[in-house]
């Protein structure tokens, strides 16, 4: 069964930056595609980003507006999200999750097409 574990988070201040990272145990990242989410104090889970499996196809929730950037170093079965020009909105919990059964040109940011989970990794943007 995968594994997923996420790294990265902290607090910043506004206009900061962050890396998040997620790496794939018991699988390899080529197979599935990657979801980036993050869930806020009070709000219901949303999709940030997400890339194929191939690698070159990547989905961007409308709120990222160009300051995150989703990518993948297989060697490391690392997927990375790039945070920058973060704003107090961007405080979450973030999760990156897996897709099984998809092909290599998949991308979603519906939380219902993942299956598998990470434990999530805390970000807060604040003064």
């Amino acid at each position: 069964q995968l594994q997923l574990v996420e790294s990265g988070g902290g607090l910043v201040q506004p206009g900061g930056s962050l890396r998040l990272s997620c790496v794939v145990f018991r699988g390899r990242l080529e197979n599935f595609p990657i979801g980036w989410f993050r869930q806020a104090p009070g709000k219901e889970r949303e999709g940030v980003a997400c890339i194929s499996p191939s690698g070159d196809l990547t989905r961007y929730a409308d709120f990222v507006e160009g300051r995150f950037t989703i990518f993948t170093d297989n060697v490391k079965n690392t997927v990375y999200l790039e945070m920058n020009n973060l704003n107090p909105e961007d405080t979450a919990v973030y999760y990156c999750a897996a897709a099984t059964g998809r092909d290599k040109y998949f991308t979603s940011l519906r939380g219902t097409a993942f299956t598998s989970w990470g434990q999530g990794t805390r970000v807060t943007v604040s003064s």
